[in-house]
């Protein structure tokens, strides 16, 4: 899919619906080493169009190795350190069309080992790679192929020891960093001779770190967007800002239009780390105490990764409290997933609870996800946007610490195991289908909030986290005036303080003033919902007698909630893993810690969707089905 596209983007030159997904072009992928030899699939095809894998141990002291496809596979550099580019073998092996491959070496495939790996795709607007030999004359241009503005820029003489000079152009090129150190940005001509770099061009000095005669030099450029973008389903979107913004002590925040999924910031006018951040391994929402946290690794740094607060994830961008190192910061932000996705399978999954971390299994990276026990439990629902935390679908409790809760994993969910007879219902992220916005309350009716599904939501469950809430429900069959409760039976009532009499749009929805949707300062989650043709249907069926449910599907519901709504009713539960078959489906309830019940036949298979019995009790229902 990635080459197709890639061929298309050539042809049409970046433009309408021949652009680029994110997920096409950048990567953040974890695993675990084995010490001997394994192959990361990450969907970039770095072998068919070029780019780089930057890869560092998350658990051990050891270097980030830097490798890129212009000096080939096992050549080595690291970004702490002056040396002259390495052979290392049994390091990054091979560039394939859909990852890399990595051998036996320690600091790249150690046995029992966690990884981090950040692979970037040579791709117009947004990533370049460079190589030259120096000519030692001043003012020299070298050609990329960004076709845009540079937003940044790091460069390394591979044949020498020297350091990493850093073009941003928050500091331009009066200016230079190291990204080998902490200290502050430089004044010098050296080593971009004062002059900005163009859509075509950057210039280099004469000097021996960019430009001596005889030596060997590469240069990874980072594009910057400015309403310029034109990747996602639509090819207008933008994916890439290197900007700047000042902590002065008290709160600050950056709307990037759109919300990161990695994140590299710099103190540039003192002393301070280059603080590297994704969501993967927890880029997190505050949840209103005034602290997010994030795991860490320093670029400048072999050190392990470790936790930092100081920056608060949005669905625009990044805020912060004010805590931390006063001054100006520089930052590069990449933005979370565009793909729409084209089956189901990519994006939800049910499993059963394993021996083993991760404990329940999706076959993608899991964004939201809740478990329930078949004997009896209360559904504890989690999301990658708010780490350990968790919260129960069946009461009002606040959101509480959840150590067990993991979300690093690319293929699964759950740190530790829940017990026995456990299943869980797992989400990705994606657009058209389904989001999760975490949010601060102000108290005041007609707050907007801001999402990344691209639709209208058709559903919407949101809580406060902090404190006890009830869990409101909307539903577009409903309209903007009635809401739902998730934690109890009861049917559709007025509420205007919810949604502020006011219809989601396809960039925000709309809250009143009750304290459970938006109370002040305390954060909140929202879980987004939508129809997307032949993946999920979200809709509204009056049941009597025999009710077929057309969802547009052609191999049946692998998941059915259903909630009676013009009077007293569960929310039940019913998917093809525990049985949806023509008798007896064991089903359970969102709203309580009762066991499953398996001694009805309530639903039936139906391969446009699914259908009711006469055995369940007539009236007007919501559904949402997932395919």
């Amino acid at each position: 899919m990635a080459t197709k596209k890639k061929l298309l983007q050539a042809a049409a030159g970046n433009a309408g619906g021949a652009a680029l997904n994110v997920e096409d072009v950048f990567s953040t992928y974890l695993y675990t080493g084995n010490g001997s030899t394994q192959t990361v699939t990450n969907g970039i095809d770095l072998s068919g169009e070029g780019g780089l894998t930057w890869i560092k141990s998350r658990t051990n002291t050891g270097f980030h190795f830097l490798f890129d496809t212009e000096r080939g596979a096992e050549e080595a550099l690291s970004s702490e350190l002056t040396n002259a580019e390495i052979s290392r073998t049994g390091s990054l092996t091979a560039f394939n069309s859909n990852g890399f491959s990595v051998g036996s070496f320690a600091a790249s495939n150690g046995s029992g080992q966690d990884y981090a790996s950040w692979t970037f795709l040579k791709s117009k607007r947004f990533f370049d790679i460079q190589t030259w030999t120096g000519n030692g004359v001043a003012g020299r241009e070298i050609p990329h192929n960004l076709g845009c503005a540079v937003g940044a820029m790091f460069i390394k003489r591979t044949d020498d020891d020297k350091y990493w000079p850093v073009y941003h152009r928050s500091t331009t090129a009066t200016h230079f960093l190291r990204l080998n150190s902490t200290a502050a940005a430089q004044d010098s001509t050296i080593p971009f001779g004062d002059v900005e770099p163009t859509s075509t061009v950057f210039t280099v000095s004469g000097d021996e770190v960019v430009n001596t005669s005889g030596g060997t030099y590469v240069a990874y450029l980072f594009a910057h967007n400015d309403g310029d973008g034109d990747f996602g389903p639509d090819g207008d979107a933008d994916i890439i800002k290197c900007g700047s913004y000042t902590n002065s002590g008290s709160a600050w925040s950056v709307d990037l239009g759109f919300e990161p999924q990695w994140l590299l910031r710099k103190l540039t006018d003192g002393t301070g780390s280059w603080q590297l951040t994704d969501n993967m391994r927890g880029l997190l929402a505050d949840n209103g105490s005034g602290t997010a946290y994030a795991r860490l690794l320093k670029a400048e740094s072999s050190n392990a990764e470790n936790n930092t607060a100081g920056i608060n994830i949005t669905s625009t961008g990044i805020e912060g409290t004010g805590a931390g190192d006063n001054g100006t910061y520089i930052y590069i932000a990449i933005r979370r997933g565009t793909a729409v996705p084209e089956s189901a399978t990519e994006v939800f999954a049910v499993d059963a609870v394993n021996a083993s971390a991760p404990f329940f299994t999706s076959g993608f990276p899991v964004d939201m996800a809740f478990y329930k026990s078949t004997s009896g439990s209360s559904g504890y629902v989690s999301s990658r946007l708010t780490g350990l935390t968790e919260g129960e679908l069946d009461t009002t409790a606040a959101f509480g610490s959840a150590t067990g809760v993991g979300y690093d994993d690319m293929t699964g969910f759950l740190a530790s195991g829940p017990g026995t007879n456990y299943y869980s219902y797992m989400w990705k992220r994606a657009p058209s289908y389904m989001d999760c916005v975490a949010y601060f309350g102000n108290s005041t009716a007609g707050r907007t909030v801001s999402h990344n599904l691209g639709v209208a939501p058709e559903m919407m469950w949101v809580k406060q986290r902090p404190y006890t809430s009830t869990w409101r429900v909307y539903h577009s069959a409903l309209g903007n005036v009635k809401a739902l409760t998730l934690n109890d039976t009861s049917a559709a009532y007025n509420l205007t303080s919810a949604w502020n009499s006011t219809t989601p749009t396809a960039t925000e929805f709309t809250l009143g003033s009750s304290n459970d949707v938006n109370e002040n300062p305390l954060g909140h989650i929202a879980y987004l919902f939508a129809s997307l043709a032949g993946i999920s249907k979200v809709g509204s069926v009056t049941h009597s007698g025999t009710t077929n449910v057309d969802c547009g599907f052609t191999s049946g519901a692998r998941f059915v909630l259903l909630k009676r709504t013009d009077a007293t009713g569960d929310w039940y539960i019913w998917d093809s893993t525990r049985g949806i078959v023509s008798g007896n489906d064991p089903y359970l309830l969102l709203n309580t810690t009762a066991a499953q019940v398996t001694n009805t036949d309530y639903i039936d298979p139906l391969s446009s969707g699914f259908t009711i019995t006469s055995s369940f009790t007539a009236g007007d229902y919501i559904f949402y089905a997932i395919a």
